[in-house]
């Protein structure tokens, strides 16, 4: 039988939220070389197509290598049709998910070409930033932490926790950056810091270009224009995906954005633990 296979190299973008991946995109949107995509869909898509296959009773009833190299063609269709309108020889596609998934990654385009560039920042100031715009959509609009638990969101306390919880984004981007290095992938990713991306932006995309395994364009980092959009109100949360035109350093916001009465209690001093975690992996 014969096999489906990808037809043009394919990088990922995951990390955690508010850490500048859509900065980073259309950074790396620049390179004539490059499709840069939003935040997208194709990955739910791929997980239900493969959660579902073997609760079809059809086929079930095939022969099951027969079944799974079927499933295998399908779900690389679907991937090699997501990036057919694009004639740009690389594509580049952005989910905080593709961690957890690394392992259907390699089924569909082997492990030797996998590359996960992971934008990370410090962990208090992606709190931050996810408190100041949750504090500007509720000045109109209700935020989503109201409709997870509107006590526990009535309290900037309360809000960190849900922020961390594992189902919500920060949590659960944290998770599965985690047990993807103890799953045993860390060659195959590659951390973006965003302090470094603002601070000294040609450095930090030349040190990524051999990585990916691309010859090294040169960025405009004085006119980044935006090529990417999200209909934030789809998230519920005003503001996520505009980006500022020239990348320059970032004032940490933490501090400005929590008094000592929040940043005393535990749950902050747990978090200032963790701000830098991934750097734990970067020793080894």
């Amino acid at each position: 039988m014969s096999k489906i296979t990808i037809n043009k190299p394919i990088i990922f973008v995951a990390g955690l939220p508010r850490s500048g991946s859509t900065l980073f995109m259309n950074i790396l949107g620049q390179n004539p070389n490059f499709h840069v995509t939003p935040t997208s869909g194709i990955l739910s898509s791929l997980v239900q197509i493969k959660n579902s296959w073997d609760n079809n009773e059809a086929f079930k009833a095939q022969p099951k290598a027969l079944s799974e190299q079927i499933k295998i063609n399908v779900l690389r269709s679907m991937l090699i049709g997501y990036m057919a309108h694009s004639d740009k020889p690389v594509f580049i596609d952005k989910n905080r998910m593709w961690p957890e998934h690394i392992e259907l990654i390699e089924t569909l385009i082997g492990r030797e070409n996998i590359r996960i560039l992971m934008t990370v920042r410090d962990l208090r100031d992606v709190i931050a930033s996810f408190e100041m715009r949750s504090r500007a959509t509720s000045m109109t609009s209700q935020a989503p932490l109201e409709l997870v638990d509107p006590v526990a969101a009535k309290t900037a306390s309360g809000r960190i926790k849900l922020y961390i919880d594992n189902m919500q984004p920060i949590g659960r981007a944290y998770n599965a950056i985690r047990d993807t290095m103890t799953r045993g992938w860390g060659d195959k990713l590659f951390f973006v810091e965003y302090e470094a991306l603002t601070a000294n932006p040609q450095a930090t995309m030349q040190a990524i270009y051999p990585f990916i395994q691309q010859e090294y364009y040169q960025h405009d980092f004085e006119n980044v224009e935006q090529v990417t959009f999200e209909d934030d109100s789809a998230y519920g949360i005003t503001g996520l995906h505009t980006i500022r035109p020239k990348v320059e350093p970032q004032e940490p916001k933490w501090s400005k954005v929590f008094d000592d009465f929040v940043t005393q209690e535990k749950v902050w001093q747990d978090i200032e633990k963790l701000a830098y975690f991934w750097r734990d992996y970067l020793k080894e």
